[in-house]
């Protein structure tokens, strides 16, 4: 902070604090303008505008000195010159020392993934709240270029810039488990007694040559299990080959199965040896084989029962060596009750079952794997790492995670693009999480005894919507973006209601 040419002007105009200056790049002339105007207004700061990255770019390069920090605000998508992430790397490249925040009008995961990766800030989506801008402009410059804020900046600020609220929201704030050593095997993680019932299993059987057949809900980590058996098996040295037997036609399976010669159907035109035959002295690992058809199922038997095979279109018999490791998110047993799944492959197949828990059955893992995903999407400068609240994490322990732990992963890897560098609010949680808090449907059902003589049901729904309205308005203070994500409303819809109902802070 040393030579800092930048002055801020007091907001009774009697002193000036050396700032870092603000940069904005918007090729939108409107928009640009409007957002200088604001900063410069709001927080009496040098705000700096640009229609360009090449205009900003040359001025830097006659009158910006290099050790001097500044806050970066630019649109990602520039009709001319480079575009706002090629100038972050630029400047970056040039030896600047600053802190970005980039805006965007057509948001995606695409987009977003990248500006994390560079360090950015915050990822602002169009339209937002100016408001949101200026404290994200303070929040930058406090705790990524340590700027010691005036007294009077820090009061129009969030209350994150004081220091006592700074303590308070620091003890609300849930501590991550961080996975130790033993946590972690062959690419799983673990602490539960189910997952460590797991762990054992696999070592005690990948050993051995008998069929394995791991059973458990989409994205619970079966393929992990099938590449866990085969690295500590003595057949690591030889290929593992995987089959999704649930997204190759039916027509088609035979062949990727068992492989064919020149001419057996049409569009062979060439002898191709299929996954068993590639597989030779490894393992094959079938995954989705409650999804095999029928006639296919006769055809796996005799393979598992007589360790030979025939290619499509072929008379020779080949001899195989080959471990199989098959999966399932089906109840094969149900399937089998109902005639859907061969009796006879369920029990050659289901030799040694490993039952792999879901999420739900193993909820004191998800700290773990909420940490270690963490440390996977975090940027190398951690500048978009995330915290967690204690009723966010109480929320995250509490849903059920239909899709388990690569449900849990994408969440994590949404709100690090989404909401970095931010603590999680439950608001910011999908809405389906949002929505599971079994505290507050047991609250609902109690909220109201109805009285012997009756109510008026519509007013009182009315008065009810009213209050929910102001106290979500009150909580974000006066933020309809965030107010209509606790409603689960539009923010257009609740903009429409609080006109209609006359509701105002």
């Amino acid at each position: 902070m040393d030579d800092v040419n930048y002055l801020h002007q007091s907001f009774d105009g009697s002193a000036t604090t050396a700032l870092p200056p603000v940069i904005i790049v918007e090729d939108d002339k409107l928009l640009g303008l409007s957002l200088k105007k604001y900063l410069e207004q709001t927080l009496k700061m040098d705000v700096r505008l640009f229609h360009s990255s090449e205009d900003c770019l040359t001025n830097f390069a006659r009158t910006h000195e290099k050790n001097v920090p500044f806050c970066l605000v630019t649109d990602i998508s520039l009709e001319q010159g480079s575009d706002g992430l090629l100038l972050i790397d630029i400047l970056k490249d040039k030896g600047f020392e600053f802190v970005s925040i980039v805006m965007t009008g057509f948001a995606s995961i695409e987009t977003a993934i990248a500006a994390t990766k560079k360090g950015v800030f915050h990822y602002l989506t169009k339209p937002f709240e100016l408001d949101n801008l200026k404290k994200l402009v303070l929040e930058a410059l406090s705790t990524k270029l340590n700027v010691a804020l005036p007294r009077e900046m820090i009061s129009i600020g969030e209350s994150i810039f004081d220091d006592e609220a700074r303590a308070i929201k620091a003890n609300a704030r849930h501590r991550l488990d961080r996975p130790q050593v033993e946590d972690f095997f062959e690419g799983m993680i673990g602490r539960s007694r189910v997952m460590r019932e797991v762990f054992d299993r696999i070592t005690k059987v990948a050993k051995t040559d008998s069929t394995i057949l791991i059973m458990g809900a989409s994205g619970t980590g079966k393929e992990l299990v099938a590449s866990a058996i085969h690295r500590l098996s003595s057949r690591t040295e030889k290929n593992r080959i995987s089959v999704n037997c649930g997204a190759i036609p039916s027509d088609l399976l035979e062949s990727e199965l068992f492989g064919h010669v020149r001419g057996a159907f049409t569009g062979a035109i060439s002898t191709r040896k299929g996954r068993f035959e590639l597989a030779q002295g490894g393992s094959i690992f079938l995954d989705e084989i409650g999804d095999m058809p029928p006639l296919l199922q006769v055809k796996l038997l005799r393979v598992l029962q007589e360790r030979q095979m025939e290619p499509v279109g072929s008379d020779e018999i080949l001899n195989i060596d080959v471990r199989v490791i098959a999966a399932t998110h089906r109840d094969l047993e149900k399937a089998v009750a109902d005639g859907k799944f061969r009796e006879d492959l369920f029990y050659r197949l289901n030799v040694i079952p490993i039952k792999m828990p879901a999420l739900k059955e193993r909820r004191e893992d998800i700290p773990l794997l909420i940490s270690y995903f963490l440390d996977r999407f975090v940027s190398a400068d951690r500048s978009n790492e995330i915290s967690f609240g204690s009723l966010t994490m109480e929320l995250l322990m509490g849903y059920d995670w239909p899709g388990n732990v690569r449900e849990l992963e994408n969440v994590i890897e949404r709100l690090v693009i989404l909401r970095g560098g931010n603590e999680i609010l439950p608001e910011d949680l999908p809405a389906k999480i949002f929505r599971s808090n079994p505290l507050a449907t047991h609250h609902y059902k109690t909220l109201f005894d109805l009285p012997e003589p009756g109510v008026d049901l519509k007013q009182i729904l009315s008065d009810i919507e009213d209050s929910l309205i102001m106290q979500a308005m009150t909580r974000t203070r006066g933020n309809k973006n965030q107010a209509s994500k606790l409603l689960a409303l539009n923010r257009t819809t609740l903009i429409e209601k609080m006109k209609k109902k006359n509701l105002e802070l």
